[in-house]
């Protein structure tokens, strides 16, 4: 009989969607979009529902560590979580030059040098070279830290003394006490801790791609972070609450609204806070904070109310078959504007909570040896030829 090879060739790669739209990459326990049906879910909770009934912190020990927890654990978890927010000496001391050498950037872009110098400071380790115990460790002070980078950086820009984080108040108020220097009304913090619960996990989105892409390298968790946030700052991606706002200033009054909108549209321009690439219906994060917005009522609400309804009208209109609904910016925008946030901070306060659920992403993907290594499609001139001489 004649001998018998194997075809050792490498076979033709898969050639992906676009965008890699509708790929599955992974295997994940953390939560799901379903995109055809407006609904999303923290393992096996409406995230939703839990914005509506949880505390963050109850919903951050969901996440990572698999349930929610009883009385007992909950406060033991607050109380640890609380202990974390104290920067080292070092950083804190090399935040005034980071602030100044940063101005134009904001505090976004200083967080990944500042999550740098924590990891520096704290001697993380690669989670190749670590266990699960000490990952999460790691994840719990980096997620602890978070708010009191960001908003000692927001107050060195603006020229005033970083507030330290008091251990008597939750994850919420206490970014809002960091920021401000004054104890937040209660409705206030409730909101912004509602709209934080929302913007936790959200999917294999690119900010999480590209963590769970580093982590699959064995890097520290840090460098996961710092990447995460790099993909975060993107217009298409984190940066749309504020522009969502500016655009409601832009068309300044009901009369203006279908005028502005059209000619946005006829310019091929995109309505910032409209449309989303999973969601074929309204996004239930938007739903959820129009509701937080309905509570404190007022023109702007009004005002937001009229735009998304003739937005929507008009876009059927002029793109007809397309499903175009608000998505989380357009009533985030409003809820956090409401809250006093300070426009620059709107995508921060994202990143405060998404860096819970980048964490919880990356401790998953630790756990997996496999490195995340892609195919592209070759399409430049044929190769080889000859070097010119």
């Amino acid at each position: 009989m004649p001998l018998q090879t194997t075809d050792t060739r490498t076979p033709a790669p898969l050639r992906a969607p676009r965008g890699l739209a509708g790929v599955v990459v992974a295997d994940t326990e953390l939560g799901d979009v379903r995109g055809e049906e407006g609904f999303y879910h923290y393992r096996q909770y409406s995230a939703v529902e839990l914005a509506r009934t949880r505390t963050f912190e109850e919903v951050w020990h969901l996440v990572l560590h698999g349930d929610l927890p009883d009385g007992e654990q909950l406060a033991d978890f607050t109380a640890r979580t609380a202990a974390l927010r104290h920067l080292p000496e070092a950083v804190g001391q090399a935040l005034p030059a980071l602030a100044r050498a940063g101005a134009g950037s904001g505090p976004l872009a200083g967080l990944r040098t500042a999550l740098s110098l924590v990891g520096a400071a704290a001697g993380t380790r690669p989670l190749y070279d670590s266990d699960p115990a000490s990952r999460r460790a790691d994840a719990l002070a980096v997620c602890a830290m978070v708010p009191t980078l960001l908003t000692a950086l927001h107050r060195l820009g603006e020229g005033l003394t970083p507030v330290a984080p008091r251990e008597d108040l939750s994850h919420a108020a206490n970014y809002l006490y960091m920021l401000t220097g004054e104890e937040p009304d209660p409705a206030h913090a409730r909101a912004v801790e509602q709209y934080l619960i929302a913007a936790v996990d959200h999917g294999f989105n690119a900010s999480t791609f590209t963590g769970r892409v580093i982590a699959s390298t064995g890097a520290d968790l840090v460098a996961c972070l710092c990447g995460a946030i790099g993909a975060l700052s993107g217009p298409l991606h984190g940066g749309a609450p504020s522009r969502a706002l500016q655009a409601l200033d832009a068309i300044g009054t009901p009369e203006r609204t279908d005028d502005w909108i059209r000619a946005q549209l006829a310019g091929g321009e995109r309505l910032m806070g409209f449309g989303h690439a999973v969601y074929r219906t309204e996004d239930p994060r938007s739903r959820l904070l129009k509701e937080v917005a309905d509570g404190f009522g007022g023109p702007l609400v009004d005002f937001a109310r009229h735009v998304e309804e003739r937005a929507e009208a008009l876009l059927a209109e002029l793109k007809p078959g397309r499903e175009l609904h608000i998505n989380v910016e357009f009533y985030a925008g409003v809820v956090m504007e409401l809250c006093g946030l300070p426009r620059a901070m709107f995508t921060p306060t994202f990143c405060v909570a998404r860096t819970v659920g980048w964490s919880a992403n990356i401790l998953e993907q630790a756990q997996d040896a496999k490195i995340i290594r892609p195919s592209a499609r070759y399409v430049g001139p044929p190769a080889p030829q000859p070097v010119p001489r």
